[in-house]
């Protein structure tokens, strides 16, 4: 008997792999389900079908046992035992933020294949859309951050050419922002000719090199950087690490490689870094990770005394990551940032009027 709930193969597929992503499981587990909705997306549905009915999906490179009991069940009209199961369990990552989380309207900060993600970019705005999204920052790395297959001024200028086909593919329903996580380089400059930041929507500054750096150092380096017209957001302040990093590819790895379980902070001045971003008009990213909850709860406390606006972002590497927003959006309510100091819950005009550089 068929199901009506029941979704259609590829749709199955999709969804297990994005349940699991947003509970950080092991990326090999995730792409054994995306990988397979890869392989018969091409297909058509007659010829899934027609295999169903040979017995000869498994003859399909990248077809397990595990994803070729979801395809047939969804070819038969009913709900995938896996994929009940983990709809069973599904449940907010986080409660008491709901409010914060009913007022997003995109994220400001979110990575691709392009760089150390691992979904393509349409993937990634699929589910941001399925969300309900209105926008979305794609901000992949800048040069120096090799080890995360940073983008050259000529990779990215590929790619911005990319961002644009699916906005005209898709139309007015939804944006994709032309943006980068640009490395804050030792001395505060920005990791990335300044003439083709000019031409992007957002632009996250974020240390990832030196993070030890001497206090003082660190925060001549920090000001200088949220000081930059071009500088839009200051991503993940700190750099901690609380817990270690799963779920995608670049966190897998650095497990395997016996990786740090935790980072510590990194030590600056924080009033005088968040004053800066008040004077600049620089937003404080909530970093939605879990492993990095950053900025700590007392810094958080204090930029929102000192008049900070925020960007509330996920920082997602994959699909299922994006919905990350419930962790960010429960340390919101906690330390009480006003919701009309988050960037990112404004009108996407607003948004753009707001982060267009003003030197």
């Amino acid at each position: 008997m068929h199901d009506p709930d029941a979704p259609e193969p590829v749709d199955a597929l999709r969804r297990i792999a994005f349940l699991l992503e947003r509970t950080r499981a092991q990326t090999r587990r995730v792409e054994a389900y995306r990988n397979a909705a890869a392989v018969i997306l091409p297909l058509g549905e007659d010829e899934v079908r027609r295999r169903v009915a040979a017995g000869t999906l498994q003859d399909l490179p990248g077809i397990g046992p595990s994803t070729s009991a979801v395809i047939e069940q969804a070819c038969a009209g009913r709900v995938p035992d896996r994929l009940a199961e983990l709809e069973a369990d599904y449940a907010p990552l986080a409660t008491g933020g709901e409010q914060v989380r009913a007022a997003l309207r995109g994220d400001l900060h979110t990575h691709s294949d392009w760089s150390d993600g691992g979904s393509p970019v349409e993937e990634m705005v699929a589910t941001a859309m399925e969300l309900g999204h209105e926008y979305m920052a794609l901000t992949d790395h800048s040069p120096r951050l090799k080890v995360a297959n940073g983008l050259s001024p000529a990779r990215l200028r590929r790619q911005l050419g990319v961002v644009d086909a699916v906005n005209a593919h898709l139309g007015d329903g939804f944006r994709l922002l032309r943006g980068i996580e640009v490395d804050i380089l030792d001395d505060g400059r920005l990791d990335q000719d300044p003439d083709l930041l000019a031409q992007l929507d957002v632009r996250v500054a974020s240390v990832h090199s030196k993070l030890a750096m001497e206090r003082e150092a660190m925060t001549r380096r920090m000001v200088s950087a949220v000081r930059d017209p071009l500088t839009t957001v200051l991503g993940h302040c700190t750099g901690r690490m609380v817990m270690p990093r799963a779920g995608d590819r670049a966190g897998d790895a650095a497990r395997r490689r016996g990786g740090r379980q935790g980072r510590a902070p990194s030590q600056f001045d924080a009033r005088a870094v968040f004053e800066a971003c008040v004077e600049s008009g620089t937003a404080v990213e909530i970093n939605s990770r879990p492993e990095r909850q950053d900025p700590p709860g007392e810094l958080l406390s204090l930029a929102v005394e000192l008049g900070c606006v925020f960007a509330l972002s996920t920082d997602a590497h994959a699909p299922g990551q994006l919905d990350f927003l419930d962790h960010g959006c429960e340390r919101a309510a906690r330390y009480g940032v006003p919701v009309g100091r988050i960037v990112n819950t404004w009108p996407l005009e607003a948004l753009l009027e707001w982060a267009a550089p003003n030197p």
